[in-house]
């Protein structure tokens, strides 16, 4: 049975019944978890979100009324007083459903298609406050939409300027943050504990004043420092 005063308490806005069904269906019988809340379409989900006050929103993109980029923008977006953690989830692989979700505020985006364990671990990935981008956004998109923001290589910007408050270890878990590794995996490639991998994220986010590692992958684009293959 699910404990409410540890639980994760989840909110799934999806317009589809049967697929918002299976949803909570999932997300309910985790020992975990605790669907507290159902959305069916954009307002619904802001104003949902507004009375139960979720841990994480489970959110899709394509829905009725307020589309979910429109409703993450005005849960977790800049203006934002008490910004939500919000997974959205779709079956859209396209650049601009990705650019528009993490710049509207997202912590962490999957596909539809994705199986279960990976639905499951992602929600409690983002209540964790890690954050989570599948590796293929990741690897394959997100430094497509990050170069509309500034040039990969721009010269002495202000975004680069900011890292120079990292130790070179730190600036080194930056990078391999930015190629969309997760801690586990960053911990192997450097040979270190998974607890100090942890706490240079957490370092990293304090002195860059970053949300999440979502916001810390876009920084590391917009100072061209990422993707770049440069880890010195």
């Amino acid at each position: 049975m699910t404990d409410p005063h540890t639980a994760i308490r989840v909110l799934v806005c999806e317009d589809q019944a049967l697929v918002r069904a299976g949803f909570v269906t999932i997300l309910s019988a985790q020992p975990d978890m605790e669907v507290v809340g159902e959305a069916e379409d954009g307002r619904a989900a802001v104003r949902r979100a507004e009375e139960l006050n979720p841990d994480v929103v489970v959110m899709d993109i394509r829905m009725p009324r307020l589309d979910g980029i429109e409703a993450t923008r005005r849960l977790a977006g800049p203006d934002s007083t008490s910004p939500m953690k919000i997974l959205v989830v779709t079956t859209f692989n396209v650049d601009e459903y990705v650019y528009d979700a993490l710049r509207a505020g997202a912590s962490g985006f999957i596909l539809k298609d994705a199986p279960p364990p990976e639905l499951i671990n992602a929600v409690r990935t983002v209540a964790r406050g890690e954050s989570l981008l599948a590796p293929v956004v990741t690897r394959t998109l997100i430094g497509r939409f990050a170069e509309h923001l500034s040039p990969a290589k721009a010269p002495a910007s202000p975004e680069r300027d900011r890292l120079e408050v990292l130790t070179p270890r730190e600036y080194e878990v930056l990078l391999l943050i930015s190629e969309g590794m997760s801690n586990a995996e960053i911990a192997a490639e450097l040979v270190i504990g998974h607890e100090t991998v942890k706490t240079y994220v957490s370092r990293i986010l304090t002195k860059l004043n970053l949300r999440d590692r979502v916001q810390a992958v876009v920084l590391a684009y917009r100072a061209g420092v990422a993707g770049n293959g440069d880890r010195t």
